[in-house]
Order: C-alpha cells, then sequence, then structure tokens
C-alpha cells in the first residue's frame, strides 16, 4: 500500500506537534518533517538530539510515522548531521536539492559527484539520499535526471520524483515518470497552474485544482509498482494563513490522491 504524507513546511507557521495533529485529522499515514535552513526547521539540525524524545512522542500520539526530512540543501554540513539524526529518529529518507545552475554542465557534474559521495555516507547510516529535479537547478529535467541515475550506482541513492517541477521544465509528468521509476524511492507531489517557474498560491497547488494530470501520474506509480511514501509538499504558506487554511490545503490533496490511490487498488 503507498502511504501518503505531508512536509511540515505547508504548517511552518505553526508548531509541529499542531502540524501532526492536523495532518493525522486529514487522513494522512505520515509526515515528512521540515528540515530547511531559513524556511522552516520542525527538525533543527543543530538540537536534534534534544528534540528526538518529543518528536518521536508526538508522531506516535498521532498515529503517524516519518516518511521522511527534507533538508533540502546539498551542504554536507547539513547532510552529515541530519543522517545521523534521521538513523536516530527512525526517519528513512533525507530529500535534497540539486543545486547549481540550468544548462551550466559544471554544476552538474558537480551537483552529481556531491550526490554520488553523500549517497555513500547515507548508507553508512542505514538512510536513504533522494534528490529531485528542480526548476531552474542543474538537475532540473528527465535528461539531467537520467544523467544522474547512470552515473550514481548506489542503492541508497534515489529519485524524489516530483511531477510539478517536471511539469514546469516543459514535459508531461505522467508520461516522464515510467523513464525514471527505477530508481525513484519518493514522490512529492502538488499540483500547479501554468508553466510558470514558481508553485503559485497554496491553494492552487492543492492536488487536483491544477493543470497537472495527477491521475495519470498515479496510474503510471502504481503501473510501474511503486510502492514508497507519496508526500505532498505545498510551499508558500505565510504568517497571513490561519491554520484552517493550510488544513484546507493539506485535507483535499488527501481526499485527491486517497481516491485516486483506491481507484488504482493502489490503497
Amino acid at each position: 500500500m503507498i502511504k501518503l504524507g505531508v512536509n511540515s513546511v505547508l504548517f511552518k507557521e505553526f508548531d509541529f506537534a499542531e502540524a501532526a495533529k492536523h495532518i493525522a485529522a486529514c487522513g494522512y499515514d505520515g509526515v515528512e518533517i521540515a528540515a530547511i535552513q531559513g524556511m522552516c526547521e520542525h527538525l533543527d539540525l543543530s538540537r536534534w538530539k534534544q528534540q528526538k524524545s518529543e518528536l518521536q512522542a508526538i508522531v506516535q500520539e498521532n498515529g503517524l510515522t516519518f516518511l521522511s526530512t527534507e533538508v533540502a540543501s546539498l551542504n554536507e554540513e547539513r547532510l552529515l548531521p541530519a543522517f545521523e539524526a534521521a538513523a536516530e529518529i527512525g526517519i528513512p529518507i533525507v530529500n535534497v536539492g540539486p543545486g547549481g545552475k540550468l544548462g551550466v554542465e559544471e554544476d552538474l557534474q558537480a551537483s552529481i559527484e556531491m550526490l554520488a559521495r553523500m549517497a555513500e555516507r547515507a548508507a553508512s547510516y542505514g538512510i536513504t539520499l533522494c534528490v529531485k529535479a528542480h526548476v531552474g537547478n542543474a538537475i532540473h529535467n528527465t535528461p539531467t535526471t537520467l544523467r544522474a541515475m547512470d552515473s550514481i550506482i548506489s542503492p541508497a541513492f534515489g529519485i524524489d520524483m516530483d511531477p510539478s517541477h517536471i511539469h514546469r521544465a516543459g514535459e508531461n509528468a505522467e508520461k516522464a515518470l515510467p523513464a525514471v521509476l527505477s530508481r525513484v524511492k519518493h514522490v512529492h507531489i502538488r499540483d500547479c497552474k501554468g508553466r510558470e517557474q514558481g508553485p503559485g498560491p497554496i491553494m492552487l497547488q492543492a492536488c487536483g485544482r491544477g493543470d497537472i494530470d495527477l491521475y495519470g501520474y498515479c496510474k503510471a506509480m502504481v503501473d510501474g509498482g511503486y510502492d514508497g511514501p507519496v508526500v505532498v509538499e505545498v510551499i508558500g504558506a505565510s504568517p497571513e494563513h490561519t491554520l484552517a487554511q493550510v488544513s484546507i490545503v493539506a485535507a483535499e490533496s488527501y481526499g485527491y490522491l486517497n481516491a485516486v490511490l483506491k481507484q488504482l487498488n493502489a490503497r
């Protein structure tokens, strides 16, 4: 059964206990705890040892599981403590962005080399390191994702396939997925209108509200045998958004994804 979760960055204006309570109330199985420096640090890598027991208790009390954490940065000084924290807390996957600039071959090579090196370090902690194609970064579409897959053989390395970034790279995500699915170990998912650089307002990132063929994307996942975590990642919540508003985005996305995956016999 595919497990559904939410990245806690959607609840960035609220503490992790409040986020977990509302994520569970929406019906989700688990949570991706944000460790994104400068944006949302529900997992604070500078004091994770002090947080460990509290975070584990919050997740357990709400009937959730830790599906992943998003560090976003490919900075070694962030990743090494993230691997240690994930191993100790019980978080199986660490997600990052590739960094570098689109169209710069040296940046693509450097990103792939860093990912390969960090995947080996992740393996030593029993953790999987996943990267996703990201708008404007060195790995930004399916061809550059395939370059990374061809170069990094570690089983501790995986692809975090995010249809909104592939959509905004000018591809149809549901058609692009089969080419990389053999190495996909995590899925970030959200909708978006148009193919602009940014993902748009948070309400329009709710699954089913945008232009991405998310039914086709889910069908391609299931048809290809994917059974890993699918995590709603909505970026852009602000202090003006109420707890009710961010919870509606989470709940609406759960309803859409759960119905689609049940129809596909994946839940």
